[in-house]
């Protein structure tokens, strides 16, 4: 019987393709970051221009500029950390990583691509999710446009370091 800290079944799980619920996982924290950033950056902005120019200015007030900054935000948070190292803040947390289909990294352009056709996963009330439930390589639909996957990958050594530090139970 393998216990939840035992390192060999963590190193098995590395490399096999992710769940809905730790992908999800993943999902919210990015969500909320993006969300905390955003919102941080907007309240550094406003007090910026109005310092500078003496008017009183927020960046709520243009609701077009904001929505396209948000969204230019939510982009570049994603692509970037997918292109340089295949995983996202929340990605890290939960303990996954993008790669390409194949197992390799994902290059700069497929993982730009993957963060513009996440949105399509949503359309047809999410039924792009869907596919993470009902294909045996858990891909949802803009993985498999863009022609990645999302796998297990957390730092290996750092587990079984974690085992050997925990204390022997009680006899």
């Amino acid at each position: 019987m393998t216990s939840r800290a035992d390192p060999d079944r963590l190193v098995d799980l590395q490399g096999t393709y992710a769940g809905f619920v730790t992908r999800f996982g993943g999902f919210v924290i990015d969500i909320l970051v993006i969300g905390a950033l955003f919102a941080l950056a907007g309240q550094a902005l406003d007090y910026l221009v109005t310092a500078v120019t003496g008017d009183p200015f927020t960046l709520a007030d243009s609701p077009l500029i904001s929505g396209i900054a948000f969204v230019a935000w939510a982009v570049f948070y994603c692509a970037y950390p997918l292109a340089v190292g295949g995983r996202t803040f929340g990605m890290a947390v939960v303990g996954v990583r993008a790669v390409r289909a194949d197992g390799t990294d994902l290059s700069a352009g497929r993982a730009t691509a993957r963060v513009l056709l996440f949105p399509l996963s949503f359309l047809l009330f999410g039924f792009g999710f869907l596919l993470i439930l009902l294909k045996r390589d858990r891909r949802a639909l803009h993985d498999l446009l863009a022609g990645s996957a999302v796998v297990y990958a957390w730092d290996a050594r750092a587990a079984r370091l974690r085992f050997l530090a925990r204390r022997p139970p009680a006899t």
